[in-house]
């Protein structure tokens, strides 16, 4: 349970932020005009928050031992980025005003940012696995 509401806090809090950072670059991109109405800026922000959730808490599935890498994070990113694209579609992250080129492109450069997100995670606690056997290989030495 710690464990879930643990993802749960990281993956929304790292949703709201790139969406904050996002909002500020087509903020100033757009010259201090973006304007959203029809609630449109609530829906975003929910959308966040589910993004996260879609995110986070499939992550918990590399606690399994039964499971092979591949398939793990086949299943999480899988989870994840199904959830984003119904989420950008429904908000109008995607789709909307782009062409089929820009929405592509715009769909690729999201996944990317999923992944090297995804990367960086996994490096961190890689390297963290390999301090713990660092450590206990010099305590039973």
């Amino acid at each position: 349970m710690k464990e879930l509401f643990k993802s749960i806090v990281i993956s929304i809090g790292m949703a709201l932020a790139i969406f904050s950072f996002v909002g500020v670059i087509f903020d100033i991109s757009g010259g201090g005009v973006y304007s959203l109405e029809d609630y449109r800026y609530t829906k975003m922000v929910i959308a966040s928050v589910i993004v996260g959730l879609g995110f986070g808490i499939p992550s918990l599935i590399y606690r399994s031992d039964k499971l092979p890498m591949p398939v793990k994070v086949l299943v999480h990113m899988g989870i994840g980025c199904i959830i984003y694209t119904i989420a950008a579609f429904s908000v109008g992250w995607l789709g909307g005003t782009a062409s089929v080129s820009q929405g592509i492109l715009i769909a690729c450069i999201q996944l990317a940012v999923a992944f090297i997100i995804w990367f960086c995670f996994m490096r961190y606690y890689r390297k963290e696995v390999n301090d713990m056997n660092d450590k206990i290989r010099s305590m039973n030495s």
